[in-house]
């Protein structure tokens, strides 16, 4: 009995080199997935605490330093960690606050291998 293949499958062949460069790409892709990723979720978990301050009663009279306080309290109740507050420039003008945020992150892949990503907020606020 002669088997009917329909056209070209019949000489189609997945090899072993083939596969193993498919493992490679797809294993390459999530490496980068868990080393990179939770560098964007500490990057969302900010964003949302100073996104959280707009509600704040009494933003407009505290001092930088008090504004740089709360943002700290928010993001150690949040458990980011890796996050240096030093990054954080708040400015007063008037009612107005102005929360800037520039960092970046630093990741080792593998040997002499690293990723660098960075991140840059502005948040404009105003007084209650």
């Amino acid at each position: 009995m002669r088997r009917y293949y329909p056209a070209g499958l019949n000489t189609q062949q997945g090899g072993a080199l083939t596969m193993m460069i498919m493992a490679l790409f797809f294993g390459g892709l999530l490496t980068l997935a868990i080393k990179i990723g939770p560098a964007y979720l500490d990057d969302f978990t900010i964003q949302e605490a100073l996104e959280s301050l707009d509600g704040t009663d009494g933003l407009s009279q505290m001092g930088p330093a008090q504004v740089r306080s709360l943002i700290n309290k928010r993001l150690s109740v949040n458990n980011v960690d890796g996050f240096d507050p030093k990054n954080i420039s708040v400015e007063k003008n008037g009612e107005l606050v102005v929360i800037k945020v520039d960092y970046e992150v630093r990741n080792n892949i593998f040997r002499n291998v690293d990723t660098v990503v960075h991140f840059q907020h502005e948040y404009e606020f105003q007084g209650q």
